[in-house]
């Protein structure tokens, strides 16, 4: 029987774990090589689980909207049926499930099995946190060359659940209403500025057409790599390159848009919360577009049925966005149920029911015969999915995770930033400042080889 945890319950099990560990004085093991895992032999054969290793119950967390959490529920359940292994699972918004995960992670009890990121997936690795996958079969499931892409260090330590695309959401029902121009694909980010401009002069007060991207890093990376500049970090984590050029540009462009009421207020920008029906910024109705991926924009089209549309990210001159698998499940290497976990991440992705039940609320399924299976009945919040990664392939940009040793650039990047938007920094220093840690932290890495 699945156990949801309680927030409470999760804090005096955190607390107590993180007492044990200082009593052991048993840390972390950020710095290591590359979790190992155990050599754990084929993980099964999709479909069929089975209990082989005699575990009674495995743990697991992800991040996602609720549709995403009902949707991995319903799969488990029918884990649960064919084999008899029970679970605990967390399910946490984006922003917790990367702020707990650190702790866990440093205390090593991560949960047998949890959701992966390709932004962060190289840190994870450099911890030691994460089992080599590379021992499950996955033949005629994933193209040899996807897996072979998404190994590091020639090791596979995610399995790939979908392929996933990053583009913009907008609500076309108020844009008509308000007699606005809809968004056309393949526009640049100097039309994207236009049209936020052009926009707002046709909205109530209190709407805008864009959001305020200046604290969000990967958006000064889409804008760097789409203009020709070189991605931020390389993935190795030895090269820095922030384009002062671009950067002073970039983030010009949105304090001038800020001071003239063009995008929301920065007290505002902060308070949003995707996928909360009153702080999203465009299902609360006060910004007119967003973020979202393949496997998102369905929660938007759950929560605003009829008025979604779906368009690209801005493009440079190289493109703009990006189109492949970048959602994975992990397991950890500290897991004392490998072979089961091992079993369970190959079934989620193989397993037809489960295809099923989870749809697209992860992006295209991985596996072509679910997705076969799944598109006759796709819901209109699929069809948007599909529709978002149809338009995002033809500009798409490679995936720039985040470098190895990078989580403190990026978490010093949003506050920093966050400091400019309220003017209690410049932008001139806010570069000096980025450009600093990162070519200190590309120089710590080298100091490592």
């Amino acid at each position: 029987m699945k156990k949801t945890w309680s927030k409470s319950l999760l804090f005096l099990m955190l607390a107590f774990v993180l007492v044990l560990a200082a009593c052991g004085n048993n840390g972390g093991n950020a710095g290591g090589n590359g979790g190992n895992g155990g050599n754990g032999g084929d993980a099964g054969n999709g479909g069929n689980g089975g209990n082989a290793g005699g575990a009674e119950e495995l743990t697991m967390m992800w991040w996602g909207p609720e549709e995403r959490h009902k949707a991995t529920l319903e799969a488990i359940d029918i884990y649960e049926e064919q084999t008899g292994i029970s679970f605990q699972t967390e399910q946490l918004s984006w922003d917790g499930f990367w702020q707990k995960l650190p702790t866990l992670a440093a205390s090593k009890s991560m949960t047998d099995v949890l959701q992966m990121d390709a932004a962060y997936i190289n840190d994870y690795v450099a911890r030691g946190t994460l089992a080599d996958l590379s021992d499950i079969d996955l033949t005629g499931v994933v193209d040899d060359a996807v897996i072979e892409n998404l190994k590091i260090n020639g090791k596979l330590y995610g399995l790939p659940i979908s392929q996933n695309a990053q583009g913009l959401a907008y609500n076309k029902a108020e844009l008509e209403a308000n007699g606005i121009e809809l968004p056309k694909e393949g526009w640049t980010w100097e039309e994207y500025f236009e049209w936020g401009r052009t926009a707002k002069e046709k909205l109530p007060e209190g709407k805008y057409a864009i959001g305020d991207g200046a604290s969000a890093w990967d958006w000064i990376n889409w804008y760097q790599t789409g203009n020709g500049a070189d991605p931020l970090f390389t993935p190795d984590g030895l090269e820095f390159n922030l384009d002062k050029d671009l950067f002073m540009e970039f983030h010009q462009t949105f304090a001038d848009m800020r001071e003239q009421g063009i995008v929301p207020p920065p007290e505002k920008t902060l308070s949003f919360l995707e996928n909360d029906p009153t702080a999203d910024p465009m299902a609360s109705g006060t910004v007119m577009t967003r973020g979202a991926t393949t496997g998102s924009v369905s929660a938007l089209e759950t929560m605003m049925p009829g008025q979604v549309a779906v368009i690209n990210l801005p493009v440079g001159e190289e493109g703009g966005g990006w189109a492949q698998s970048t959602i994975f499940l992990s397991v950890s290497a500290d897991t004392p149920n490998m072979e089961e976990s091992k079993e369970f991440v190959k079934w989620f992705i193989t397993d037809m029911e489960a295809g099923k039940a989870l749809g697209m609320t992860r992006g295209i399924p991985i596996s072509p015969e679910v997705y076969a299976e799944l598109e006759p009945n796709m819901t209109t919040g699929d069809k948007l999915g599909k529709e978002l990664y149809d338009i995002a392939v033809p500009h798409a940009l490679p995936f720039y995770a985040i470098a190895a040793g990078f989580t403190e650039w990026v978490d010093t990047y949003e506050s920093t930033m966050e400091g400019v938007m309220f003017g209690q920094t410049s932008i001139e220093d806010a570069y000096e400042q980025m450009n600093e840690l990162g070519n200190r932290i590309a120089e710590q890495n080298a100091a490592k080889q």
